[in-house]
């Protein structure tokens, strides 16, 4: 029964990162800003999540904090995914979503600074190692595309305001535990006010979309990538390994990269297929958690006690 869970899980978290990275198809191809299509995105799922949360009888936390953690997380969460859209309009889905997946070293910086977690010699090396990756799959991007440094940029940091949503979350179950239909209705409102005024900054004149088309694509976006995609996600992670989820997320950028190389016809040499692969294996070396220190110890200890019995 163990094996099928973990099976049943590993094929909802395969599923899920592979939804997520044809979103950026979708972004790619509807004529919308990127603050509105993320303003739009979260307004959908935000709908979504209120009609779950009341089906189901969940309610807002008590804690004014609490709440107050949740919309922060939107907020964070409606400028990541604004940037990563900038990202991909300028270096197309496959190198945005790779770059955003970067949101694992921002992690560690924040467990680091503010929840004293200590770093292990491999998560330093996985940096070394993505600093690397995204060298090799820039040097070519930059000597054929003018856009490159927007796209680069807004990619990288749009992982970190990723990993600033992902805080956040963390801070509001540390405060009171939130059922994920409330949070997620929470983090949906957050976005989308987060989103109100960059968009009619930003996006003045391609706010709304033109066509059913680009309607009927908007409401795929808002539904089927942010509420089942990651339904699927957050339903599969807490049944899998660390080592064998952070493997399995890899398939997002992998899917995005292939999307992008086959589907758009993106430009992709043999030297940013490398830094690809190089940044794809620091991520999932980075997304490692290290053993305890004294469980270590104590296994090292160990093999100098060990006794064969007869």
């Amino acid at each position: 029964m163990a094996d099928d869970s973990s099976r049943s899980a590993s094929i909802g978290l395969l599923i899920g990162c592979i939804i997520f990275g044809l979103g950026s198809l979708i972004v790619a191809h509807v004529d919308i800003g990127g603050w509105a299509m993320s303003f739009w995105r979260l307004a959908i799922s935000g709908v979504v999540f209120t009609i779950l949360a009341k089906i189901m009888g969940q309610r807002l936390p008590y804690s004014k904090r609490a709440i107050v953690y949740g919309l922060l997380s939107g907020a964070f969460l409606g400028l990541d995914l604004a940037l990563w859209h900038e990202s991909i309009y300028a270096v197309g889905p496959g190198i945005s979503t790779l770059l955003n997946s970067l949101q694992i070293f921002f992690l560690a910086a924040i467990g680091f600074l503010y929840f004293n977690e200590r770093q292990s010699i491999l998560q330093l090396l996985s940096l070394c190692l993505a600093m690397l990756g995204v060298a090799m799959i820039g040097s070519p991007e930059f000597a054929q595309n003018t856009a490159a440094t927007w796209g680069f940029v807004t990619g990288i940091i749009s992982g970190g305001m990723l990993a600033a949503s992902m805080t956040f979350i963390r801070k509001t179950h540390d405060t009171e535990p939130t059922p994920i239909f409330v949070l997620m209705q929470l983090v949906s409102l957050g976005g989308v006010i987060a989103m109100i005024v960059p968009m009619f900054i930003f996006d003045m004149g391609n706010i709304l979309p033109n066509t059913w088309s680009e309607i009927g694509w908007i409401l795929i976006y808002g539904t089927v990538m942010q509420c089942l995609a990651w339904g699927l996600i957050a339903y599969s992670i807490p049944k899998l390994s660390l080592a064998l989820t952070g493997l399995l997320l890899l398939t997002e950028p992998i899917a995005a990269l292939v999307i992008d190389y086959t589907w758009l016809d993106k430009s992709i040499n043999t030297l940013q297929w490398s830094g690809a692969l190089l940044t794809m294996f620091a991520i999932y070396l980075g997304s490692l958690k290290p053993k305890p220190r004294a469980l270590r110890r104590y296994r090292f200890f160990a093999r100098f006690y060990s006794r064969k019995y007869k």
